[in-house]
């Protein structure tokens, strides 16, 4: 096997493995346009990465814990609706991160691989960092699970629990911006939510349990990168809508069989 497709495939295979655990948190909360509003503000983060010479994850995390933050402050004055003021920010990050690059005229930037993935051009230090950044989700994710699970199905008993809404909030958001950050180079910043959300749904179809449906959306999306990348070498089309044309491909058989069952 080359080793710029086997870099492509442990690099895929690792996103799905983060994503879609994480992903049944944000299907079971109703939070897609929250993660597609991270997404969008993630090209900024990149922008202020190369602006301020740091590395472009530690600029996603950095801006998507901002816009978390914000979005959360502005939902307490209930001045907006959470909808509007999810689109507000979504776009205005996008277009932020859009300016800052053109100030830059020196930077060369592939500016299609950050918004639609190369996955096929990932580095090992890229491998590196979605193997780092999976341990850490996973492991924080095993040890939220019970509090953010309790949270998601009850916010009030979770409260009577002892649970602390506030801080399993941020990790939450935590998680998702570190996803977000090392999944950008697999299937890009405007396509990165669909790897948290379809391949969830898949599972859901099939899950009896809320663990069972986190095991179930990883295997979804990793079938859907293997798939995604085998089309995507046969066809020559782009490798990261590639693997999301697959996941909706596994999606709408998820349905026929849901239906037939």
């Amino acid at each position: 096997m080359e080793a710029f497709l086997l870099r492509a495939l442990l690099g895929g295979l690792g996103v799905a493995a983060i994503a879609g655990p994480l992903g049944c948190f944000v299907v079971w909360r109703r939070m897609a346009y929250f993660g597609a509003t991270l997404s969008h503000a993630a090209l900024l983060g990149v922008a202020l990465g190369f602006a301020l010479h740091v590395h472009v994850v530690a600029g996603v995390i950095g801006v998507s814990l901002l816009v978390s933050l914000l979005l959360v402050a502005l939902r307490r004055q209930q001045r907006l609706a959470g909808d509007t003021l999810m689109g507000i920010l979504a776009h205005s990050a996008l277009a932020f991160g859009l300016v800052v690059l053109a100030f830059m005229e020196d930077l060369r930037l592939d500016l299609m691989g950050y918004l639609f993935g190369d996955i096929l051009a990932i580095s090992w230090l890229d491998v590196g960092i979605i193997g780092a950044g999976g341990v850490v989700v996973l492991g924080l994710l095993a040890l939220l699970w019970r509090p953010l699970l309790s949270a998601t199905v009850h916010e009030d008993l979770a409260r009577v629990e002892g649970v602390n809404l506030a801080r399993t909030e941020l990790a939450f958001m935590l998680l998702l911006a570190v996803v977000i950050a090392v999944s950008m180079k697999i299937v890009g910043i405007l396509l990165v939510t669909s790897m948290l959300i379809i391949p969830a749904a898949v599972a859901r179809h099939f899950a009896r349990s809320p663990e069972q449906m986190a095991v179930f959306a990883a295997v979804a999306g990793m079938l859907a990168v293997l798939a995604g990348l085998g089309g995507s070498l046969y066809w020559d089309t782009p490798a990261g809508p590639s693997v999301v044309v697959a996941a909706t491909g596994l999606f709408a058989l998820s349905l026929l069989v849901g239906q037939r069952g």
